[in-house]
């Protein structure tokens, strides 16, 4: 083991250097004014690249990859309008177009909407893979049209997400039955938590990829998804969650799969206990490029056999 201690890590997510042929960029959005119960996302993005020093110092365990294999940038945080749901919605959406793949760290998970409006826009409707405690198709959060808990709603209606190749994971929060039964009836896969328990990692992935096939996908995590024991740090936590050894192992399953994008939000330090839930969101992430760093690995080697 050499180079820089874990301690001593720059200040980027997993201590990536700038570079101007990134072709992955991750950004923060430190935005929270559409959460519904406890604030504090607006310190995930800085809480999550202060965790991520933990993974910079070897391969991942089972792809043998790592995501400095990528041409890996971290831009640092996009700009809000503070205090204005709307307009920052509006200047997320334009700086993530900017980005062909883009890697995000929230911030509540209001910010998913304007960063699928601007995949879609490049690469049209997408699938989606949503791990997450709540449905987020509500209409509106307590007469707030846009806020963390609608996103969803949104991104169906408008055409940027196509539910028939959209799968949510870890489901598990009181709502409405009308709310759930529309999220169905939009072609919606769901796997709650509860099943998602009895069923097992292996069984979830497999119906991922049954879901989403050979589309343009995009992967939402938020928090949340993750039970409190194991993340307590963010704003709406809900009993009877996934295990961070589940989700890992979920997403370590999908490799191959068409990625053109990630978030994850909803990481509130100021309720954390022990870095915990900022060390498994920054996880989270790096299992994600990780499986970027595998895909590119394959393809290198495709092209090179004969």
């Amino acid at each position: 083991m050499s180079g820089t201690p874990t301690f001593a890590a720059p200040p980027t997510f997993l201590g990536v250097a700038p570079r101007a042929d990134a072709a992955v960029v991750v950004a923060g959005v430190p935005f929270d004014i559409g959460t519904t119960n406890r604030s504090g996302a607006r310190f995930g993005p800085s809480a999550i690249r202060h965790a991520s020093r933990m993974l910079i110092d070897g391969e991942h365990p089972a792809h043998w990859t790592s995501p400095v294999d990528l041409p890996l940038a971290d831009v640092g945080d996009f700009a809000i309008a503070l205090g204005d749901i709307a307009a920052s919605l509006k200047l997320i959406e334009e700086q993530a177009s900017a980005y062909a793949h883009l890697v995000t760290l929230g911030g509540d998970h209001g910010i998913t909407l304007p960063l699928l409006r601007a995949c879609a826009r490049r690469r049209g409707p997408l699938a989606l893979i949503h791990f997450d405690a709540h449905v987020d198709t509500w209409p509106d959060n307590f007469g707030q049209p846009y806020a963390h808990g609608s996103m969803f709603y949104h991104a169906i209606n408008e055409g940027v997400v196509d539910a028939r190749h959209m799968i949510q994971i870890g489901i598990r929060s009181p709502v409405q039955r009308e709310v759930y039964d529309w999220t169905l009836g939009q072609g919606v896969t769901i796997v709650a938590a509860q099943e998602a328990h009895e069923i097992g990692p292996a069984a979830i992935a497999s119906r991922i990829v049954e879901v989403v096939g050979d589309a343009s996908v995009y992967l939402t995590f938020d928090v949340d998804a993750l039970d409190p024991a194991f993340a307590p740090g963010t704003g709406t936590p809900e009993i009877g969650g996934l295990a961070t050894w589940q989700a890992q192992s979920i997403i370590r399953k999908l490799v191959g799969l068409n990625f053109v994008g990630m978030d994850l939000v909803e990481v509130a330090p100021a309720y954390d206990a022990s870095e915990i839930t900022a060390l498994a969101g920054a996880t989270m992430a790096w299992e994600y490029l990780c499986l970027l760093a595998a895909s590119a690995g394959s393809s290198r080697s495709a092209a090179r056999t004969p």
